[in-house]
């Protein structure tokens, strides 16, 4: 089963986002994250092109791959929590640095074995099951408009559980860091989430 995070404290005032978005919110962070272990299918979508789907619609997408999205998720989420405070660094994609789709491809692909598009404008394309808001599941990507540009994505995440989202924000609100996907600003700016564990070729074992 998944485990459950140490509890999160307060984090500071935080400002422009650069490469992933153009502005964050001020946000506190609060209780430890419930992250769950069942899996909620959805359908694959191009984005605002098709409707989330069904338990049968998601086998068939998946066809006869093995893969276990919460002992994925656990691994995933868990490296990601040790790199709390990892400084931002516009095309980061390791530890010396990350901007928030460097971040996610980083983490998938060291704890998953899976290689993500680069970009969060080719990230949020990819043929991976649309999640409803209300069924998001830990390790589902979220992704965002915050450069006041309607409905184009510009920052993007990965989902802890309890409205909980972690991310490589910016410079100045500390790079890697854990945000609330209630705080209004997050709310407004979310456009989608996608479960790219459904395209996992493989069952991978989670870090000891």
């Amino acid at each position: 089963m998944l485990n459950r995070f140490a509890p999160l404290v307060p984090l500071a005032l935080v400002t422009l986002l650069f490469g992933c978005a153009a502005h964050t919110p001020v946000t506190q962070q609060v209780q430890q994250p419930q992250v769950k272990n069942s899996v909620t299918a959805q359908s694959s979508s191009v984005l605002f092109q098709e409707e989330i789907a069904d338990d049968k619609e998601l086998a068939a997408f998946a066809g006869s791959k093995p893969y276990q999205l919460p002992v994925l998720a656990d691994s995933i989420l868990e490296r990601g929590m040790s790199l709390i405070g990892t400084r931002y660094r516009f095309g980061g994609t390791s530890e010396a640095g990350f901007d928030c789709s460097g971040f996610i491809g980083y983490l998938f692909r060291e704890e998953a074995g899976m290689n993500l598009p680069r970009s969060t404008r080719e990230m949020i394309n990819v043929n991976a099951p649309l999640v409803a808001r209300n069924q998001l599941e830990p390790g589902d990507l979220l992704f965002f408009s915050t450069n006041g540009r309607r409905g184009r994505v510009s920052h993007a995440g990965i989902y802890l559980g309890d409205n909980q989202f972690i991310h490589s924000s910016s410079r100045r609100s500390g790079g890697v860091r854990i945000d609330s996907l209630g705080d209004s600003y997050w709310s407004k700016t979310f456009i989608e989430a996608k479960r790219a564990l459904a395209m996992a070729p493989t069952v991978v074992t989670a870090r000891k």
